[in-house]
């Protein structure tokens, strides 16, 4: 199998570089300084599973060249969807799928609406990593998982394919009965880590150990499960507890990319996730006032970076 991987990032060169390492058929698509660093010093991995480099990674900015691919990993920020969903065409052949590995629940319609419904898949990973350099990725905490499904909930062969590559590879990776409800589960986790650590400036292991903080979190938390209900995701009863649980089993310097992000005074997700509550809420006739809160306080911030004020 030949997988293709867009952004060679925390996420993108995290899990490309698992699957080149183990022997899969791998190459990146990168530009810049990243693929100068890749082609020059090949890429670097430091985990807390253990280190490894990538000496030699196929790495092109010219999807052409890359040629065709079984599987694309769009692992770019979720406002870059558009744009790379564009780029990876010469790479489609008539049974590629397209896995989306942003923080979101949007990008599958996106894809579908750019490339087809055929190419179109859901996904989402978990892991904390993040580029230390260009082409020098750290994973720093959590269990690397990867989870991918086609949208109307058939098992296909591409996609068992490409679990038994992960798996090679030693990634966990699983393909859910139902790949949307996954999708929300990841996406109540994500946006409340990343919109209570944006405003608080702190880390997991400092806001869920202040009572107000954790309170404010788990009502951020039963905004998203609310509006997943409302639009016929069957999210377990317990769903915002175990997620609370999920925070407290995080290392404590633990953060997401997405705070990260507007600490650094970089463009962020914010429109992607706490924009996206605030917006869905607003269409299912929801009230979401932490959200809006948190989008309210962040978006001089967003606006500032992305050279807008």
């Amino acid at each position: 199998m030949r997988v293709a991987v867009v952004g060679a990032g925390g996420v993108g060169g995290y899990f490309g570089g698992k699957l080149a390492a183990a022997g899969i058929d791998t190459v990146f698509i990168a530009r810049g300084a990243t693929l100068a660093a890749l082609r020059q010093r090949g890429l670097i991995v430091e985990s807390i599973d253990g280190d490894f480099t990538v000496s030699s990674p196929q790495a092109t900015d010219d999807p052409r060249e890359a040629g065709k691919a079984d599987a694309v990993l769009l692992s770019v920020k979720a406002w870059q969807l558009g744009e790379a969903a564009e780029q990876i065409r010469p790479m489609l052949g008539p049974d590629t799928a397209v896995v989306p590995l942003e923080n979101g629940v949007e990008a599958p319609e996106q894809l579908a609406a750019a490339l087809g419904p055929r190419h179109a898949v859901g996904g989402l990973c978990a892991i904390v990593s993040y580029a230390v350099a260009p082409g020098h990725i750290r994973h720093a905490a959590s269990e690397p998982l990867v989870m991918f499904g086609e949208l109307d909930g058939r098992r296909s062969a591409r996609l068992e394919a490409l679990r038994e590559a992960f798996e090679r590879a030693g990634v966990k990776a699983e393909v859910p009965p139902d790949i949307r409800k996954s999708m929300w589960s990841k996406f109540l986790f994500i946006t409340t880590i990343s919109g209570i650590g944006a405003v608080t400036r702190q880390p997991v292991g400092v806001w869920r150990a202040i009572p107000e903080t954790r309170a404010l979190a788990e009502r951020m938390a039963s905004e998203v499960a609310a509006l997943a209900r409302a639009r016929g995701i069957a999210l377990a009863d317990d769903a915002v507890a175990r997620t609370m649980d999920r925070y407290d089993a995080l290392a404590s310097e633990s953060t997401a990319s997405l705070q990260r992000d507007v600490a650094d005074g970089k463009p962020s997700e914010l429109e992607a996730q706490i924009g996206a509550v605030v917006r869905m809420s607003a269409a299912a006739g929801l009230d979401a006032p932490v959200h809006d809160f948190v989008y309210r306080a962040l978006l001089p911030q967003e606006r500032r970076a992305r050279g807008e004020i």
